[in-house]
């Protein structure tokens, strides 16, 4: 979502205000700003489009301050201009906001403050926060800011300066993330690890609920009701150099690459291969309570949630527990039925997926046994779990998850061994599991060195508007995630479906202007795969097929095969992942796409 970052301390305000908004340009916006003090002097700078807009009109510009805010935003309330651009201002150009989220009582806010006969001149809900906290404002900020969001509903991650309080930044969260760093230049508060990690890789992340009175010298945090809470700094694994292209065209381009690596961190120190078993340090605490689960259900959202599609499998094969996938946006706005013998098991990157924590509020007000599976250290999700397993993925800086989404699938694959052998599964079939684990990232390897033959294959195909992806069993989470990177980067419409179902309907649109990919492997539904793309051919439709190495077969039937090593069926998904990721993104970069931005897209989607 938007982008947050503020500085206090010893040095100039505004070059590490612009710094730290590159690093989070990422996370996909549409306008910026930056507000700066010096002493008396106030200068508010804003722009629409990319941040090279901003940078333009500052050019030139004398901007001292030691203490200043910048913001990247991406429009909800309010179109794409300089007014609805953030931060925002009260009446007396006293008070400044930036702000991500959404108030959702707004409109009867800003009318009551109208009232009073404030002026507004943006049609943002977040301008909202700026007046509110005027009106309180009696000289001391923190005080203000409490007592604004005493009367807000909805979500928050805000922070807010003062010219007349003008040494502190007060922030405050409530559904949407806020870390602050303290260190000899001074004070750093931003919405992502990765906008500040250049300065100190020690973070303080924010809890709901929790303000912050950031200084040059330290912090202090309290709850809304003014109670003192200790926080203890988190250490972010990352490094800079992680967090930057390295030569690549695109993140998005780095991070399939570095599959490899990515599954190589999940699996690090977990497997045992002499046991047939994995070591999960995370789940230990709760190993007692999850012997006594007979039901699963995984909660996630978007890619997240077509990882889980193959957990379902896994969970039901390997540990022998019923499972069900539940969309995190559904979820609270149903009845779901589970009781304490329900494990719910939780799938985000960033950890800070809106609708997924709003499902997780449900679940552990009910009482139940939550389980996470997140790449970011020390994110809410993390945070508010019963136990977890990290990804250690590293920075993920595209919108599309490439990386992150096989070391979510491999991760799955654990937590099924470890809960298979609690049940069901000998030892000797574990060891088959962890052996063929522990191959997974030179397979990738071997695929990723045939990245040139997938390349040329996309140029032939990147004129097409529409594809259908297939995929059946283990890879039909597989067919929904090829579906969705050619919508998320390519603007090409992907239909994602179940091999067996084509003919149930969605078989009427093929024809020579809508290919196929199908995923193929060779496994205990390659049968009937192979009876489905007969059934494309015979309507004249175009097939690219993810198939075993050595299948010679099936260049008899496709117009062109992409091969993948021979693996355990339940492992062929990470594997059949690389070649779609791979697609999609050549088929974006001829059809000149931005690609690690794509359009109307937000990097972690912090709002309902």
């Amino acid at each position: 979502m938007c982008g947050i970052i503020g500085y206090i301390g010893k040095k100039q305000a505004l070059p590490l205000l612009m710094d730290g908004l590159r690093h989070e340009s990422y996370r996909g916006y549409d306008s910026s700003g930056v507000v700066v003090f010096d002493h008396d002097n106030v200068t508010l700078v804003k722009a629409t489009g990319k941040l090279e807009k901003l940078e333009e009109k500052i050019q030139g510009m004398d901007i001292p301050g030691k203490i200043g805010l910048g913001h990247t935003r991406w429009a909800t309330h309010g179109g794409v201009t300089e007014e609805n651009a953030h931060p925002h201002a009260d009446c007396k150009q006293n008070i400044f906001v930036i702000h991500n989220g959404i108030i959702e009582n707004y409109q009867q806010i800003k009318d009551e403050l109208q009232a009073k006969g404030h002026r507004f001149i943006s049609e943002t809900d977040t301008e909202v926060l700026s007046h509110l906290v005027e009106h309180f404002f009696t000289g001391n900020l923190e005080e203000a800011v409490g007592k604004a969001l005493a009367q807000v509903r909805g979500a928050y991650g805000i922070a807010v300066i003062a010219k007349q309080d003008p040494d502190k930044i007060v922030v405050a969260r409530l559904s949407a993330p806020i870390v602050i760093s303290v260190n000899n230049d001074g004070g750093f508060i931003a919405s992502d690890p990765g906008t500040i990690l250049s300065h100190s890789n020690k973070m303080i992340f924010l809890d709901d609920g929790e303000i912050a009175i950031v200084t040059g010298e330290g912090c202090k945090i309290t709850d809304l009701k003014n109670n003192a809470k200790d926080k203890v700094a988190t250490e972010v694994e990352w490094t800079l150099q992680e967090a930057e292209k390295t030569g690549y065209a695109h993140f998005m381009l780095k991070e399939i690459m570095e599959h490899p690596a990515s599954l190589e961190n999940v699996l690090r120190g977990r497997l045992l291969m002499d046991e047939g078993g994995v070591k999960l340090g995370g789940l230990e605490s709760i190993q007692d309570k999850l012997r006594d689960i007979n039901r699963i259900q995984i909660i996630a959202c978007g890619g997240s949630a077509y990882a889980a599609q193959v957990g379902e499998y896994m969970l039901e094969e390997y540990g022998g527990i019923p499972t069900e996938v539940e969309i995190g946006s559904e979820f609270r706005y149903r009845k779901p039925v589970f009781d304490g013998h329900t494990l719910s098991i939780f799938i985000s990157q960033s950890g800070e997926t809106a609708d997924t924590l709003a499902a997780l509020k449900e679940v552990k007000e009910r009482k139940g046994l939550s389980l996470g599976i997140v790449n970011v250290v020390g994110s809410t999700l993390a945070r508010q779990m019963d136990a977890g397993v990290y990804t250690h993925s590293g920075p993920e800086i595209a919108v599309a998850s490439t990386k992150t989404f096989t070391a979510q699938v491999a991760a799955l694959a654990l937590v099924s061994l470890f809960l298979g052998r609690q049940r069901q599964l000998s030892g000797p079939a574990g060891r088959d599991v962890v052996g063929k684990l522990s191959e997974l990232p030179a397979q990738v390897r071997e695929i990723l060195g045939r990245r040139n033959s997938i390349e040329e294959i996309a140029r032939r195909y990147h004129q097409y508007p529409n594809f259908c992806v297939i995929g059946r069993k283990y890879n039909y989470g597989i067919a929904l995630e090829g579906a969705l990177k050619l919508k998320e980067v390519a603007y090409v419409h992907g239909e994602g479906m179940r091999g067996g179902e084509l003919k149930h309907g969605s078989l009427a649109l093929i024809n020579n202007e809508f290919p196929t990919l199908a995923i193929v492997p060779t496994d205990s539904v390659y049968e009937k795969n192979i009876s489905t793309i007969q059934q494309i051919r015979a309507r004249g439709g175009k097939v690219i097929a993810i198939a075993t190495e050595g299948n010679r077969e099936i260049q008899k039937i496709a117009d062109d095969v992409i091969y993948i090593p021979e693996n355990l069926e339940m492992l062929t998904p990470v594997l059949a992942t690389i070649p779609l990721h791979l697609f999609a993104y050549y088929v974006a970069v001829a059809r000149g796409c931005e690609i690690d931005k794509p359009r109307n897209l937000a990097k972690s989607v912090t709002v309902e």
